[in-house]
């Protein structure tokens, strides 16, 4: 049987975006005088518009240095960028349009706000998915399971019978708490095995079969 759903996360997974994300937040930094470590960029992979800000804060010893404005420059930064076209990854575009041919329901669970989200979906086409859920419409971002089971909810399908495709370890860690089967695709992050999470180096080759396979 297939997935009730599939459940894409986006940066990394789906598009090469979390390469545009490092050049705004290096830009960012020298923009406030510093420069950003390569330790705290990968720190930032995966997690919420707010965490990654206090890692940027405290690696550049700027602690109380107001969140507002940097948000809203990364945010106009990204946004240029993104507009310029994203990068697809291997294999992403290829398995996305093969789930909607299935008939299998979709949905996208990001950490990133519904306002880059919408230019992204410039390349990743809105009508690819049933469900959007962004970073900033869930009051609990990734890792907590809140993200995931929101989709499932709003896709009307049992979170159990869903397959989430993720990049990072916090992705990894809400997609399982929710209790989604989890295929893993490392971008930026090595990621080390955990039970129940299932690891590829890339999308290329992976079906509808591959993934009814991971609900076994």
């Amino acid at each position: 049987m297939n997935p009730a759903a599939v459940l894409f996360d986006m940066d990394g997974t789906l598009v090469d975006s979390e390469r545009v994300w490092g050049i705004a937040l290096s830009e960012l930094a020298v923009h406030a005088g510093g420069v950003l470590s390569d330790a705290a960029r990968l720190a930032m992979v995966g997690t919420s518009m707010s965490l990654s800000m206090q890692i940027f804060r405290d690696d550049l010893g700027q602690p109380g240095r107001p969140e507002a404005p940097d948000v809203a420059w990364l945010s106009n930064r990204v946004e240029e960028l993104f507009s310029e076209g994203l990068v697809w990854r291997p294999g992403a575009m290829e398995l996305l349009l093969a789930v909607r041919a299935a008939g299998v329901p979709t949905a996208l669970v990001t950490s990133t706000g519904r306002r880059l989200v919408e230019v992204a979906l410039k390349t990743l086409g809105r009508e690819n998915f049933d469900v959007i859920v962004c970073g900033d419409e869930v009051g609990r971002p990734k890792p907590d399971p809140e993200p995931y089971r929101t989709a499932a909810a709003l896709l009307g399908v049992p979170i159990g019978s869903c397959v989430a495709i993720e990049d990072s370890p916090s992705g990894v860690a809400s997609a399982s708490a929710a209790g989604a089967a989890v295929l893993a695709v490392p971008a930026e992050l090595e990621l080390a095995p955990v039970d129940g999470v299932h690891l590829r180096t890339t999308l290329t080759g992976v079906d509808i079969a591959f993934l009814a396979g991971l609900l076994v």
